[in-house]
């Protein structure tokens, strides 16, 4: 494994030190690579999008344990091929979801239930955000615009939408990973962490 160079050793500290324009400078250097990777091996598309944010995630999750001294290109194809073995172990088993287990014996009362407390950890994640960000992260996350029309709605740069939508992004992950409710945590981070347009 090639060792990282200084200017990714830079990266990867700043990123420990909870840096998301770091981050979000090694998300957009690897993110399409490794998505080919990954769409080598699992050859579905919206899977492979899942995927990829799982490994982004995760290297968000485990920043302060990363070794700025190794490649941090290594670290994510490393992590997206145990993924990629994880999905294709349980999809070739077609197991239920953990969470269709828990409650596939529950009455509907607590179903909706445990829906109506999703949405409000999320809308509390999101109330949390400045107003600017939280404006960017509605109209491209919630009411599916793009960069571009945000950009013009908002009269902002595509750049400055991008960065703001980063950082809220983060932001909201973090607030849902440290509930105690994992789950529910699970259920959000992959509801507000969408897959990227490509």
């Amino acid at each position: 494994m090639k060792p990282a160079n200084s200017d990714e050793q830079q990266l990867v500290r700043d990123i420990g030190n909870g840096d998301a324009s770091a981050f979000d400078v090694l998300y957009w250097k690897y993110h399409k690579s490794v998505y080919t990777n990954i769409l080598r091996l699992i050859k579905d598309q919206e899977a492979s999008k899942d995927i990829l944010q799982e490994v982004f995630i995760t290297l968000w999750i485990k920043r302060t344990a990363l070794n700025p001294d190794k490649s941090i290109a290594g670290w994510l194809f490393t992590t997206a091929h145990r993924k990629c073995i994880d999905y294709l172990r349980c999809n070739t088993a077609k197991p239920l979801l953990v969470e269709e287990m828990i409650i596939a014996d529950e009455p509907a009362g607590l179903i909706k239930m445990e829906q109506e407390k999703r949405l409000q950890l999320l809308q509390q994640a999101i109330s949390d955000l400045s107003p600017k960000k939280r404006k960017v992260f509605e109209l491209c996350k919630l009411n599916g615009k793009t960069y571009e029309e945000t950009a013009r709605e908002l009269n902002i740069s595509k750049h400055t939408v991008k960065e703001y939508l980063t950082a809220a992004t983060i932001h909201i992950k973090d607030y849902i990973h440290h509930q105690p409710q994992s789950l529910i945590s699970i259920f959000l981070i992959l509801f507000v962490f969408y897959p990227p347009r490509f």
